[in-house]
């Protein structure tokens, strides 16, 4: 029996809008794919053929002959996904689905597959594939209890890097520490889609995906782990992950590309994990900004204890000479129109090296996706466009069209004087838009 993984097609910031490539002087950060295939790869049985298909680098056909295809993708990939699996069923062969979008709105996603997986996969992938086999596939699969993540080999990323080419070759893959979440942030769908409850991968299977990156000259980038800078356990276990890397005899730097965080996160931790996370060789943080309380006020509102802690924040990076790449985000309901000069104001003020900026988006499946709906604030339901890039609800303070502009400008006018960037090597002048 063969199978053929899909990973959808989405549009990015300059894909939506294309006057950015001419304003911003560098190079687009082209991140590999989500987990949730290379997981699946991971677990499968013995006797199975496996293919797998980037629709970003080689858009898929019905030329790639199966007999089962399987698709994981996130909301910006939703259009793609459901024209892919209209075309494939619409051949008269069978196509299931998973990740955050079928997770999160079931009952869309239901609509173009013969049967979609409701949280994660690797529990219910083998009897999916059993009946599958069997003729009976069932039109929804989902685990009642959290996987055991003591049972969850490393990722095939091996698949992921067979598919590339000259024009896509990333970096860094995605490295995951833990999943699930105890918190509710508003804009966060970790807890809707990989539980309430923290768990923690073991570090043997980590350090096992960060040496099969290693052997392929790949990076691992710590992207949506950041739960484990508030909960004691995790914060031990995130430490010995430092300890093996500082340990490592290969050289500093070539291990993990960067780390997720937020100012809060920066500003509690111990001053001896920082020192650590210089010491394990890994020089720069993928530094959120817009969805914490320290930057909604600084931002939102001018709050100048707020402004503050996110310049402290920024030094106390530079200190521990870690890099702080930010991720500006405008449109909150706390965000009037003075939200773009302030945020200008702050990056000078900072000395913020290098940054990208983004629109709050109200992701289905998020306590915000919630409550704009009940509140009859979402404006667009065309899936491509939630990709931080576009307006897709009403906000509170301005109009939709006066916080796309703003956004807009916002790279222009931070990069219109940062036309030096062009002239350094492709990892410092390589942002994500």
């Amino acid at each position: 029996m063969k199978i053929q993984f899909i990973y959808p097609a989405f549009e990015r910031h300059a894909q939506s809008h294309p006057e950015l490539l001419d304003a911003v002087p560098c190079d687009e950060y082209l991140g590999g794919p989500s987990l949730a295939i290379a997981n699946l790869a991971a677990v499968t049985p013995a006797g199975y053929e496996m293919a797998y298909c980037d629709d970003r680098v080689t858009p898929f056909s019905l030329d790639l002959d199966a007999d089962i295809y399987a698709l994981s993708f996130f909301t910006p990939a939703a259009t793609r996904a459901l024209e892919i699996g209209d075309m494939i069923r619409g051949a008269g062969k069978k196509v299931v689905a998973g990740g955050i979008f079928p997770s999160a709105l079931p009952d869309v996603a239901q609509q173009h597959f013969d049967s979609i997986v409701i949280g994660e996969g690797e529990g219910v992938w083998q009897r999916l594939l059993e009946d599958a086999a069997a003729g009976r596939l069932a039109p929804r699969y989902q685990q009642q209890e959290p996987f055991d993540l003591a049972t969850l080999p490393p990722p095939r990323i091996d698949l992921y890097i067979g598919a590339e080419n000259d024009r896509f070759h990333p970096d860094d893959y995605p490295l995951q520490t833990s999943r699930g979440c105890p918190l509710r942030c508003d804009a966060c769908v970790v807890p809707c889609v990989m539980g309430k409850k923290l768990r923690l991968v073991p570090q043997e299977t980590i350090l096992r995906a960060v040496q099969d990156l290693a052997s392929h000259g790949k990076r691992a980038a710590v992207t949506e782990d950041t739960s484990f800078f508030f909960f004691s356990g995790a914060r031990r276990h995130f430490r010995e992950f430092l300890k093996a890397l500082r340990d490592d005899p290969r050289p500093r730097g070539e291990k993990v590309s960067y780390i997720g965080i937020t100012m809060p996160m920066i500003l509690a931790l111990d001053p001896t994990i920082l020192a650590d996370i210089s010491e394990a060789g890994i020089n720069r943080f993928y530094l959120v900004c817009g969805f914490d309380p320290i930057t909604r006020k600084a931002f939102g509102s001018g709050d100048q204890e707020s402004l503050d802690k996110a310049v402290e924040a920024i030094q106390r990076c530079k200190d521990n000479d870690i890099e702080p790449y930010t991720s500006l985000l405008v449109g909150n309901d706390t965000d009037d129109e003075g939200v773009f000069d302030r945020i200008l104001s702050f990056t000078e003020k900072a000395d913020v090296p290098k940054t990208e900026f983004a629109i709050f988006t109200p992701y289905p499946g998020t306590p915000a996706w919630e409550q704009m709906q009940a509140e009859g604030r979402i404006i667009d339901r065309t899936w491509k466009h939630y990709n931080d890039a576009n307006v897709v609800f009403r906000p509170k303070q301005m109009s939709p069209e006066r916080l796309l502009q703003g956004y807009l400008d916002l790279w222009r006018d931070f990069y219109k004087s940062k036309t030096f960037l062009a002239s350094l090597e492709h990892g410092d002048r390589t942002i994500q838009f």
